[in-house]
């Protein structure tokens, strides 16, 4: 049976009743829910759900019917950049899967949500219809607060839905993409300033590491500040040598790491023996975050 993942990031990270509401929805529709990881600061949280393409497709439909009634982004604030009330909507093949099979999923979902709720959505990464469009980043510039400007350029009407945005939701951005880790590294100080010099000095597009992306943000919630990155090869750019090289870079400013989480699942390959201890994460806390653990074991396969 073909296996397929989605990780949606939605723009609700403090209320534990919209975050539960929408997991509900989730696995009432028919996937394995696999991870709800919340976070206060980020104001965000990062639902993993995996299963046969119909019940991922379903599940998707049900986590948007579940949170646009919940949330208003004219009242969100969060470090974390954001388009839309269900940001953005991922689809990873898994298992006898494969990205034309994902790109179809992302597609059928992006044009059913458009027309159900009146919202604009763009299609990123495989599923793009332009190169223009295929980095998430480029989609998201601006946020929500320039959302209605934006739209109002041709060069930026959504694939689907109106070419305004929705009033309380935003926009959505919703593809389909290989495995991709999100890895934060938190740093013992509360120098936003060092953050930001860490997160360009490691992310590709500034002349720091391949295939990986990252920003520096301030956790208030903790008093420290944090380097929150993606890794889209893991494979090319390993964990090991984004932690070494951030720790190489605090160092020259005088700052030490805290400690990582990985947000999310990461695949079992992309770790190693001693891993919880080079990255500085409990063990059992690591152990929850491999995919293959969630999934029962199941190999992966077209990633």
């Amino acid at each position: 049976m073909a296996v397929i993942e989605c990780v949606p990031n939605v723009s609700e990270g403090r209320r534990a009743e919209v975050i539960d509401a929408c997991a509900e929805a989730i696995r009432a529709a028919g996937p394995a829910l696999l991870d709800v990881s919340a976070d206060a600061d980020h104001h965000r949280t990062v639902f993993t759900f995996a299963g046969s393409p119909e019940a991922v497709r379903a599940g998707a439909l049900a986590l948007f019917d579940a949170a646009l009634p919940r949330i208003d982004l004219r009242r969100h604030r969060g470090v974390h950049p954001r388009l839309g009330a269900v940001d953005v909507v991922p689809f990873v093949p898994l298992e006898d899967a494969t990205m034309a099979d994902c790109v179809a999923i992302a597609r059928e979902v992006a044009a059913t949500v458009a027309a159900r709720h009146a919202l604009p959505v763009f299609l990123y990464e495989a599923a793009a219809a332009t190169p223009e469009r295929r980095r998430l980043e480029g989609i998201r510039r601006g946020g929500f607060e320039r959302l209605a400007a934006r739209l109002g350029d041709p060069a930026w009407t959504p694939d689907f839905g109106p070419a305004r945005p929705h009033a309380t939701a935003g926009a959505s951005v919703v593809g389909a993409r290989p495995v991709l880790i999100a890895y934060n590294i938190t740093l013992a100080t509360d120098r936003l300033a060092v953050a930001k010099a860490v997160a360009a000095a490691v992310r590709e597009s500034s002349g720091g590491l391949p295939h990986v992306k990252a920003m520096g943000v301030p956790l208030a919630g903790r008093g420290l500040v944090q380097v929150s990155m993606n890794l889209t090869r893991h494979r090319a750019t390993t964990l090991h040598a984004v932690m070494a090289r951030v720790v190489e870079e605090a160092a020259r400013r005088g700052v030490e790491v805290h400690d990582s989480e990985i947000i999310g699942l990461a695949p079992a390959d992309a770790l190693w023996p001693s891993a919880a201890a080079d990255l500085r994460i409990d063990p059992a806390r690591l152990d929850e975050r491999v995919l293959e653990r969630r999934l029962g074991g199941r190999l992966i396969g077209g990633v």
